[in-house]
């Protein structure tokens, strides 16, 4: 037996060489030879070549209700009657003049049949017919078992192929994850492998293995439009899509046609749409097989023909073109009847859908016109529409009016009033803050987000945050930690990231959500990779990007300043965040590297119109300017959503100061565009690390009800800073309240008779971190400042702790004020919470937010 197993393991390593260093197949054919012994059958491959051939796979059908099963020396998949067999790496190279003997493919059918339409590299198995096409420079062949998938990359050429990709479609729902030997990402059915460092380079007539990439898929699926450096996997030419057929037109009137055609067959790429064509100018590009050409002169022919367009943007050859007349104007005069019983027929929290019968006309109707108060939203030529693009929590009015075959348009239908569902259906939003720095001396970690329960009760998790590029005032991916530690150094924030925590860092095991450690050379490592494991495991957690900051803030101004500004950087943000196009850091990032993380964005501008960090750019409109910005960035996410189909979600970190308000929110505006409100609800008090701010008196930070012995001129709560909101008219449905997982301190407190409150301080109390006096996580508050007694102010709602006249004064929010908190934020109807952050929480604080929700 050791004889025998040495002998093999020989075997099979030079066959793997061979598959390395060998001349791959040039002109030569192979064949494929099936026997069936039994329910047992089995595919002898032939090379009647002079050089080994490198990669091959057979494809075969089988009758309505056989299977295939127990294959040997290859792999099979399986899709209805279609079986596809890839053969294992020690066969996958033919030797010259030879076949896969005695090691040829093996496998058990369900019943005793011959497959038919048998072929190997897309030629007939028994060498009949047309040769295959010539070698592609590159190619690529997949195999497969369950839900594991692998691509052998071969390289067809005399010299060494530097550099390669692969992209391929899966079936919707289906993710690919848990890449080796390469980096994966997938954005929307399309998946992206692309190589680690050792197998980016392939040899001359060589491929990738054994170092080929493999990856794991969510389902068993059977991998579709695989690409290789852009050619398709089997070396095959590109064939273009074929043209629409059966082009007509429905509907005319005097000012518009209509015009329909039946679907195209694809090419070798999936169809992404249609380019319509008025004479030889291009009139609209629709993803479906409809639409209506406007703006058209009455009693005049147009010629109109359709092109089909697949996803490399290849146009098929033009449909069969069609003259259309439009009516003539004069010919009727009469409007057709209102339409009657507008009414809501269903809805969600971005879309309504509304019917009304049917209007009459005495040349007959052309369709519909849906309005949104005065806004044309819709045209259809059916009694119901969908109006989607709306915002969460939001009332509209809508009306319908009919139009008729020669633009006479009807008097408005009943107006109907509908509100939109809120962003998270019938229950609360839990919106909690993961900081990108909280991996360094916190050590606290995405997958802590896991362990202690957090994830599981979140609907929402900010990563912050995102800065400005302060020369290009684009969205910034930094690959700085920052330009100093002084707080008030007006420039502190110019130009800082930390692409390292972002998306370069390696994780171990231990630091991994799903324990499993990186390598290095992946495209995504860092925290967005943990954010992306995590999003895995809860498919319902909603993550965004928060934009901002305290000490990122200060360009906003300049950003908001213009339509260009604004355009210009909501589209860096979007391409970088929603898109995931990173740029290139340690290896790391790419395009597409991140895409699929982010599901929306938080921004987070501290303050427009209004004093924030030191240095911060403060602009005369700043308040005009922050509406337009948010309504950019609602206008351009809802564009990506038409390409996608997919909603993204737009939040903000709004104040608490009727000042800050005032300056800089126009809260019934910004309504329009925002999902969330996320209103600050901590820091009401406090002393700053450099004892700036309060530092010679206690307060409370995050009281819910003025306190009656607040000695300052405005009282600061919870409930002032809502009604500000709620007196705008902001739905209750999009506030969230802030609750802080961290305690504000002073030392040298004085009792006063009142256990601190409010009484004189001589600063900030010692902090977790040296540069961070005044501030401590809940956690390490507890354990950090011995012998502070937790008291609670029953009348403002307020908890705070004390270690004695003299000592320390801490303000903080527990699961006792957390109770409170939440039980009046329902009794008010409001949407729920937002944690600022989660880094302070051993998990008590979640579960009582939790518990207080249900």
């Amino acid at each position: 037996m050791r004889r025998t197993a040495s002998v093999l393991l020989v075997l099979v390593l030079a066959t793997a060489l061979a598959a390395i260093s060998a001349p791959a197949n040039a002109a030569a054919r192979l064949t494929a030879a099936f026997t069936l012994a039994g329910n047992q059958g089995k595919f002898v491959v032939s090379n009647p070549g002079a050089t080994p051939v490198t990669g091959w796979s057979i494809t075969f059908d089988l009758p309505a209700g056989v299977t295939v099963s127990g294959a040997q020396n290859a792999t099979t998949t399986q899709s209805g009657t279609r079986v596809k067999l890839t053969p294992a790496f020690y066969i996958n190279t033919v030797r010259a003049n030879g076949s896969t003997e005695p090691y040829s493919p093996t496998f058990t059918l369900s019943s005793a049949v011959q497959p038919t339409s048998c072929t190997i590299n897309n030629a007939n198995c028994d060498g009949s017919g047309d040769p295959p096409p010539p070698d592609a420079p590159v190619t690529a062949t997949y195999s497969g078992s369950g839900t594991q998938g692998k691509y052998v990359v071969n390289n067809n050429t005399d010299a060494a192929l530097n550099g390669w990709s692969i992209t391929f479609d899966l079936p919707a729902g289906v993710t690919a994850s848990g890449a080796e030997n390469a980096s994966i990402s997938q954005s929307g059915r399309q998946v992206t492998l692309s190589p680690a460092h050792y197998n980016t380079t392939v040899a001359a007539r060589g491929s990738t293995e054994p170092y080929s990439p493999s990856f794991r898929l969510s389902a068993a699926a059977e991998p579709e439009n695989c690409r290789v450096n852009d050619v398709r996997c089997d070396g095959s030419a590109d064939t273009p899509p074929a043209a629409p057929g059966n082009l007509r037109s429905p509907v005319k009137t005097t000012k518009t046609v209509s015009l329909a055609w039946d679907a195209a067959t694809p090419g070798s790429l999936p169809i992404v749409g249609y380019q319509v064509y008025n004479g030889a100018t291009l009139a609209t590009t629709v993803t479906g097989t409809a639409t209506t050409l406007t703006g058209l002169t009455p009693n005049t022919e147009y010629t109109f023909t359709v092109k089909t367009k697949d996803r490399k943007g290849t146009l098929s050859p033009a449909s069969t073109a069609l003259k259309v007349t439009t009516n003539n104007a004069g010919d009727d005069t009469q409007p057709p009847t209102v339409p009657a019983n507008l009414r809501s027929t269903g809805k969600s929290s971005s879309s309504v859908s509304l019917a009304w019968g049917a209007s009459t006309d005495n040349k007959g109707i052309a369709g519909y016109e849906v309005y949104v108060g005065a806004t044309l939203a819709a045209t259809v030529t059916d009694t119901s529409a969908t109006v989607s693009g709306l915002s969460p929590s939001t009332e509209y009015t809508f009306t319908v009016k009919a139009r008729d075959l020669y633009d006479n348009l009807s008097a408005a239908s009943n107006a109907l009033k509908v509100s939109t569902d809120d962003i998270v259906g019938s229950g609360y939003a839990r919106v909690g803050y993961f900081v990108q720095w909280g991996i360094y001396g916190r050590q606290y970690f995405v997958r802590n987000l896991d362990t202690t329960g957090a994830a599981a009760k979140l609907t929402h998790l900010n990563y912050a945050f995102g800065n400005i590029d302060p020369v290009n005032l684009t969205c910034l991916q930094g690959v700085t930690k920052g330009t100093t530690a002084n707080p008030q150094d007006p420039n502190q924030g110019d130009g800082a990231g930390d692409a390292d925590a972002d998306y370069g860092r390696p994780m171990s095991a231990a630091q991994s959500v799903d324990g499993v450690a990186d390598t290095g050379w992946e495209k995504l490592r860092g925290n967005y990779n943990q954010l992306r494991k995590l999003k895995a495991k809860y498919p319902n957690l909603k993550v965004l990007i928060s934009l901002g900051g305290w000490t990122y803030s200060k360009y906003f101004s300049d950003v908001a300043a213009t339509d260009a500004a604004r355009k210009k950087f909501v589209s860096s943000c979007i391409d970088t965040y929603i898109k995931g196009n990173l740029p290139t850091y340690n290896a790391a990032g790419g395009p597409g590297s991140a895409a699929g993380i982010f599901d929306g964005i938080d921004l987070d501008w501290e303050w427009p119109g209004a004093e924030g960090h030191a240095g911060n750019h403060i602009g005369a409109n700043d308040k005009a300017n922050n509406t337009l910005l948010i309504a950019e960035f609602r206008k351009q996410l809802d564009a990506l959503t038409q390409e996608t189909g997919k909603r993204y979600q737009l939040t903000a970190f709004t104040p608490a100061d009727p000042a800050k308000i005032e300056a800089g929110w126009d809260l019934p505006e910004v309504a329009k565009s925002l999902d969330i409100f996320n209103v600050q609800g901590y820091d009401f008090h406090g002393a700053g690390s450099d004892n700036s701010w309060e530092p010679n008196r206690a307060g409370h930070q995050g009281n819910l009800y003025a306190d009656t012995d607040d000695p300052y001129s405005f009282h600061f709560s919870v409930e002032n800073a809502v009604n500000a909101y709620l007196q705008a008219g902001v739905n209750p449905r999009k506030i969230t309240v802030g609750l802080a997982y961290y305690g504000r301190g002073w030392q040298g407190v004085a009792d006063g008779g009142k256990s601190g409150e409010w009484q004189s301080a001589t600063g900030a109390a010692p902090g977790q971190f040296p540069d961070e006096a005044g501030t401590r996580g809940y956690s390490n508050l507890l354990a950090g400042v011995p012998g502070c007694t937790i008291k609670h102010d029953e009348q403002s709602v307020a908890t705070y702790c004390f270690t004695g006249n003299g000592g320390q004064w801490w303000t903080f929010d527990d699961a006792w004020s957390i109770a409170k908190k939440t039980a009046w934020l329902r009794s008010k109807g409001l949407l729920g919470v937002m944690i600022w952050e989660m880094s302070g929480d051993p998990g008590t604080l979640t579960s009582a937010v939790d518990a207080g929700l249900r």
